[in-house]
Formats: C-alpha cells, sequence, structure tokens
C-alpha cells in the first residue's frame, strides 16, 4: 500500500487548502481512510476519517463544521477541504490506511502511512 498526500502549503488565517491522498496498491473498499496532523512538540492527533464503502465520516470537534472528508472511487484519492483555517490547525497532515470496518480516532487503527504534508496558517 502507498499513500502519497499533497497540497500543503502557506495560507492566511481564514483561507481554504485541499489536501489530497493518493491511494495504490490494494482495493481500498474494506478500508478506513484517515487524516492525522502533528504540529512541532505535540502527539499526532486525529482530523478526519472516511470508511471507503458507504462514505460514512467523523470528525475531531476542533475541525467540524470547517473540513470535510472526501474520497473519489475513481481516482482512489481522499480530499480534506480545509476551509475557515486558523493558526492553530498549522502542523504536518498525514492521511492514513486502515484495514477496518470500525470509524477510530486512534493512531492504532490505521495501518499504512503517508508522508506528511506541511500546513502553515499565517495570522
Amino acid at each position: 500500500v502507498q499513500l502519497q498526500a499533497s497540497g500543503g502549503g502557506l495560507v492566511q488565517a481564514g483561507g481554504s487548502l485541499r489536501l489530497s491522498c493518493a491511494a495504490s496498491g490494494r482495493t481500498f473498499s474494506s478500508y478506513v481512510m484517515g487524516w492525522f496532523r502533528q504540529a512541532p512538540g505535540r502527539d499526532r492527533e486525529f482530523v478526519a476519517a472516511i470508511r471507503w464503502s458507504g462514505g460514512m465520516t467523523i470528525y475531531a470537534d476542533s475541525v467540524k463544521g470547517r473540513f470535510t472528508i472526501s474520497r473519489d472511487d475513481a481516482k482512489n484519492m481522499v480530499y480534506l477541504q480545509m476551509n475557515s483555517l486558523k493558526p492553530e490547525d498549522t502542523a504536518a497532515y498525514y492521511c492514513a490506511a486502515g484495514q477496518t470496518w470500525n470509524l477510530r480516532p486512534t493512531t492504532s487503527a490505521y495501518n499504512y502511512w503517508g508522508q506528511g504534508t506541511l500546513v502553515t496558517v499565517s495570522s
């Protein structure tokens, strides 16, 4: 399994970014896909997850109403649309895949990780 995250960058507070994660190596219909982030000096934290089959989603309270996770079956892509960005959203963002039916906001539920893409939100 390979996960390739992209789309990070520098944006002003209140702006938007869309992160993309290209997934390859197997069929992901039985997987949960997640986005996590890690700021300097802090633990990696859950952001959002989507069940590939059916599209059910969960979000961290800190991003609810601002971020939207989605997937494109035909392209094997997972996206994270981030709106109303805040300086505290600054972090490296990682996409992850877990071979599980359950949507879980913990790193231990995910078997595969992509490299991070850096998001910097200036005030």
